[in-house]
């Protein structure tokens, strides 16, 4: 069964754009709120995580604060 990938962004971070790059190069389904568009996006990120911080990647019902320091985790969990 896919998983449910939901990834909070800004257009100028780079992590945000490896992570969108990994999840198309790899054909992984996600949905992308960008908090600079909607800041309601901003304050859901504060809410899952406490911080104001991006990339924050929700994989089904767990939270990674940033991509290339959970890279491990996160493809595994995608595998």
């Amino acid at each position: 069964m896919a998983k449910s990938v939901q990834i909070y962004t800004i257009s100028t971070c780079s992590d945000c754009h490896q992570a969108k790059r990994y999840f198309k190069d790899h054909q992984i389904d996600f949905i992308e709120y960008n908090c600079e568009d909607n800041l309601e996006y901003a304050e859901e990120v504060r809410r899952l995580t406490g911080m104001q911080t991006v990339p924050t990647i929700v994989i089904d019902d767990q939270v990674f604060v940033g991509f290339a320091d959970h890279f491990k985790e996160i493809t595994a969990l995608l595998a």
